[in-house]
C-alpha cells in the first residue's frame, strides 16, 4: 500500500509497505548517507528521497535503524527492546509481521520498566499508525518486522 499524504520533509516517514518491504522517506536536511536512497516525486510534485528497506527496522521521526536484528517475533529479545528505550520515545508500535502475534511478556519488560507505552499490531497497521502519530508530533517509534 502506498500513502499519499502531506509528508513532513524533515522527518523519517513511511511512504509505502508491502510483503517484504517498507519504503521510507528520508528527511531532506538529513546527513544520513542512505546509499540505497532514490529520488522520487511526492505529494504536490515535491521532491523527496526514499529508500526501500527489506529487513526489520526501527523508525522514529529523527532516527532510522536499518537491519534491526530480529527478523521474526521468535527472535525478538530484551536486548532488541532496550534499543527502543534508548531512543527516548513515549510510545512504541511493534509491528509483528503479517498478523498480530504476542511476544513473551519478559521480552517487553524494558518498555514497562521505562514506563514507555507500547502497542502490538500487524506491521501494516503499525506503518499506518506510525505516520499518524508522527504527524501529530508524538515521540513515537515503530519497530517493524517484515510482512
Amino acid at each position: 500500500m502506498q500513502f499519499n499524504l502531506d509528508l513532513n520533509r524533515h522527518s523519517y516517514a513511511i511512504r509505502a509497505y508491502g510483503p517484504g518491504s517498507v519504503t521510507v522517506t528520508l528527511p531532506l536536511d538529513s546527513e544520513d548517507p542512505a546509499p540505497a536512497a532514490v529520488d522520487a516525486i511526492g505529494p504536490a510534485a515535491t521532491h523527496i528521497r526514499q529508500e526501500v528497506i527489506t529487513q526489520s527496522l526501527i523508525i522514529t521521526p529523527q532516527h532510522l535503524i536499518r537491519d534491526w536484528p530480529p527478523q521474526t517475533l521468535q527472535e525478538l529479545a530484551e536486548d532488541h527492546i532496550r534499543v527502543l528505550v534508548e531512543l527516548g520515545v513515549e510510545v512504541v508500535l511493534l509491528g509483528c509481521g503479517a498478523r498480530l502475534q504476542w511476544p513473551d511478556s519478559q521480552v517487553l519488560a524494558p518498555l514497562m520498566q521505562a514506563r514507555i507505552g507500547y502497542e502490538l499490531m500487524d506491521t501494516a497497521a503499525a506503518c499506518r499508525t506510525y505516520n499518524i502519530l508522527m504527524s501529530d508530533g508524538r515521540r513515537v517509534a515503530a519497530a517493524l518486522l517484515m510482512i
